[in-house]
C-alpha cells in the first residue's frame, strides 16, 4: 500500500499544480477532480476507507457539479462556443487522461492487494455518521459550507452584467419588453 500511497500524493501534487496554472476554468475543473480523487487514493492506502468514500462522493461528486454550475453560469457569450470547439481536440484530454489512468492502475493494484486489515463489514448508520461529523468537526463542516456558499455569491456577482445599482428586475428595457408582451 505504501507504493499507492506514493504514486497517489504525486498524482494529487501534479494534478494540483494544473489546476493553479491552468487558464482554462473547465480544464481546471477537470484536473481539481482528478486531485480529489487522488486524495482519496491516499486516504485509501491510509487505510481510512470510509474517507476515501466520502472523498469522492462529497468532493469528486458534488461539490464539483457545483463549480461546473458556476462555470456554466457566469455566460462568457459567443466566443465560448469557438473555444468548446478547441476543447475538442484530442491533445487537451491527454494530461487528463493520463493522470486518471495512472489512478485507475494505483486503485487496481490496491483493490488486489489489499488484505482484511480489521474491516468486519459492520454497518454504520446515517446517525453515527452525523454524530461522527457534527461532534468534535462541525467547526470544520460550517466552514467549509460557509466558503461553498461564499465562492457561489461572487461567482454569480462575476457572472452579471455590469450595471451598477441596479436590480435585474428594474432594468429598463426589462419593463419594456414586459409591458409589451402584457399588450400583445
Amino acid at each position: 500500500m505504501e507504493f499507492a500511497f506514493y504514486i497517489c500524493a504525486l498524482v494529487a501534487v501534479l494534478a494540483t499544480l494544473r489546476v493553479i496554472t491552468h487558464t482554462n476554468p473547465v480544464h481546471a475543473l477537470l484536473y481539481l477532480i482528478i486531485s480529489l480523487l487522488a486524495i482519496s487514493g491516499v486516504f485509501f492506502a491510509l487505510g481510512a476507507y470510509f474517507a476515501a468514500a466520502l472523498e469522492i462522493i462529497v468532493y469528486a461528486g458534488a461539490i464539483m457539479v457545483l463549480f461546473v454550475f458556476v462555470v456554466m453560469m457566469l455566460n462568457l457569450g459567443k466566443s465560448v462556443v469557438d473555444q468548446e470547439r478547441e476543447w475538442l481536440k484530442p491533445q487537451l484530454w491527454i494530461g487528463p487522461g493520463l493522470l486518471s489512468a495512472i489512478l485507475l492502475a494505483v486503485v487496481v493494484y490496491a483493490i488486489l492487494s489489499v488484505n482484511d486489515q480489521g474491516i468486519d463489514g459492520t454497518a454504520i448508520s446515517a446517525k453515527q455518521v452525523g454524530i461522527a461529523l457534527f461532534g468534535p468537526y462541525v467547526l470544520a463542516v460550517e466552514l467549509a459550507s460557509m466558503l461553498l456558499l461564499a465562492g457561489l455569491v461572487v461567482a454569480f456577482h462575476i457572472g452579471r452584467e455590469e450595471r451598477p445599482g441596479e436590480l435585474l428586475s428594474n432594468r429598463p428595457g426589462d419593463s419594456a419588453k414586459r409591458k409589451t408582451e402584457e399588450h400583445a
